[in-house]
């Protein structure tokens, strides 16, 4: 680890402001970035620790819950009001890591998770995420953790949270304050950002802004789920992931939105299966159909190709759990 100067915020003023001088990075549980730092992944200049704002709370508003961006993930996750009405949410944390990680992890921080590729992590291989235009390594090499869809020719990794995958089913939104002193909205589904030709973008953030909060909405009620497929089941990371929230009236599907973790660069929503059974009688027929829809473009490059068909069966089984169809 590389030496930096340490300063701790005292307002989300403060905060914004160092955070868009160059080299500076914002700090609260730190269960990723300072892991990136031992490997030298990360070697910011300064770090703004966002510890003594104190905005800690999980709030009733108007439209739902507001959850301050340095809630604990185990806070979240054992909330009264999360497990009620929002339980995909505690699902999928308490799927994401051990006891001691969801203690220090932090909302805004978990958001903000950088990916888990092996050629990310080691500063001796080329990634483009890492640094532009050394190439991705995964391309030709060790790819069995890798994204089926959204990735590009420069960049094929996942994002690997879980927590967020949740939002997105829940069509959550995050609050980001920046320089203009108004904090601007957008949702959970868009804050996140395929590769494209500038893979060393994670999300949508600029210099100088923090994520605040993440809004719920009003409690949507159906059958929640959250199923996350990995090769053990203490702490690992998911080979795919599907949240879930489905709401059957009158024997036909009156709800149905379905989010994806660890197929693509950020937690994958496709309006198109929401569309698709809206309205139909649950059956596996249906299911099969959607996730035909699901995996039309998905591209595997060898050691994923394993995703496609795993991540199929694994939509088709969990709308089965959540309609009481026979798989």
């Amino acid at each position: 680890m590389r030496d930096f100067e340490y300063i701790r915020a005292g307002s989300v003023k403060q905060a914004v402001g160092i955070c868009a001088e160059a080299k500076t990075k914002a700090i609260a549980g730190g269960t990723n970035l300072i892991d990136l730092m031992k490997l030298q992944v990360e070697t910011p200049a300064r770090l703004i620790d966002l510890n003594a704002i104190e905005d800690r709370r999980i709030e009733e508003t108007d439209a739902g819950l507001r959850i301050g961006a340095l809630t604990s993930n185990t806070a979240v996750a054992i909330d009264k009001r999360i497990r009620a009405d929002y339980p995909v949410l505690a699902k999928a944390i308490l799927a994401g890591a051990t006891q001691q990680l969801r203690n220090k992890a932090s909302v805004g921080g978990n958001l903000g998770q950088r990916t888990r590729c092996p050629y990310f992590t080691n500063i001796d291989q080329p990634c483009n995420k890492r640094e532009p235009g050394s190439g991705c390594g995964a391309l030709k090499g060790v790819a069995r953790i890798h994204a089926i869809l959204g990735a590009s020719r420069h960049c094929i990794a996942t994002y690997p949270g879980d927590m967020a995958v949740a939002m997105a089913a829940l069509d959550a939104q995050v609050e980001i304050a920046g320089h203009s002193g108004k904090n601007r909205m957008i949702a959970v589904r868009d804050f996140h950002r395929c590769p494209g030709d500038r893979p060393e973008l994670d999300n949508i953030l600029q210099p100088g802004e923090l994520v605040v909060a993440v809004h719920l909405p009003a409690p949507v009620g159906g059958t929640q789920l959250y199923r996350k497929v990995r090769e053990r089941s203490s702490y690992a990371f998911a080979l795919c992931s599907v949240a879930a929230i489905v709401d059957v009236k009158r024997g036909k599907i009156a709800r149905a939105d379905l989010a994806f973790g660890s197929i693509a660069a950020k937690p994958w929503f496709d309006e198109r299966l929401s569309q698709l059974l809206f309205g139909e009688r649950a059956s596996m027929a249906l299911f099969e159909k959607a996730a035909d829809v699901l995996i039309e473009e998905a591209r595997g490059v060898g050691d994923n190709d394993y995703k496609i068909p795993l991540v199929r069966r694994t939509l088709i089984a969990t709308l089965c759990e959540a309609t009481e169809v026979s798989a």
